[in-house]
């Protein structure tokens, strides 16, 4: 049940960013945290937290750890991926080379993956009507802000302006039209009363599985240059 609500909460909000202009990150880390508020009307003391992805990228490579629900800190899917392309890796392989993987591993079209950071190619339902809000500041970063209210949900949306392009967004389109990085959506479901928020937060450091990958392939591609 979790995991279909999981599923379905989340899969509004994902896409992938494509090649953008400006400076793109080279390395590092996207965590992808949402927060479930039930009965949100009178209050919000009923919480589920939920620890979607850890993404993990070095330049074009991505490594995807699903943490399980009950036991965040045990990875329960790795994905490999590249391009429009997702292999789903055996949680305890570290030695798989990123040139090889189609061939040990059967290829998924990114938009076909079910668990984890969910990619999409379509646009934000009803994002001709929104409307743009005041500048806010929210953990000491400025953010650009609009909504979209409609009869049956409230969204919120907040843009942080960079020029720094990540290989993984919430909604490219956005960040085109807004020209940030789209790092928060917080959305009230008026007849479920669920207030659902969902951050994209950045770090500097890999997740110690992805590193190994990392650092194994870039031992085998020096040795083939030597």
């Amino acid at each position: 049940m979790k995991q279909k609500l999981i599923f379905q909460l989340t899969a509004f909000f994902f896409t992938i960013v494509s090649c953008h202009k400006e400076i793109i990150s080279e390395k590092g880390g996207i965590d992808l945290i949402s927060n479930v508020y039930f009965d949100a009307s009178k209050g919000l003391d009923q919480r589920e937290s939920f620890h979607l992805s850890k993404i993990n990228y070095s330049q074009n490579h991505l490594i995807e750890l699903v943490p399980a629900i009950s036991f965040p800190e045990i990875n329960k899917r790795v994905y490999y991926i590249k391009d429009s392309l997702c292999y789903q890796l055996d949680p305890s392989e570290n030695n798989m080379i990123f040139s090889e993987a189609s061939q040990k591993h059967k290829p998924l079209l990114i938009w076909d993956k079910k668990e984890g950071a969910v990619f999409s190619k379509d646009w934000i339902l009803n994002y001709r009507n929104r409307r743009n809000l005041s500048d806010t500041i929210l953990f000491n970063k400025k953010y650009k802000r609009f909504e979209i209210n409609s009869p049956w949900n409230y969204t919120r949306f907040y843009v942080y302006p960079t020029d720094t392009i990540l290989p993984y967004s919430f909604y490219k389109h956005v960040e085109n039209d807004y020209h940030g990085r789209l790092e928060r959506i917080d959305s009230y479901d008026k007849k479920s009363d669920i207030f659902v928020t969902l951050q994209l937060l950045l770090r500097k450091n890999w997740d110690d599985q992805a590193k190994e990958l990392f650092e194994f392939n870039e031992f085998v591609e020096n040795r083939k240059n030597k």
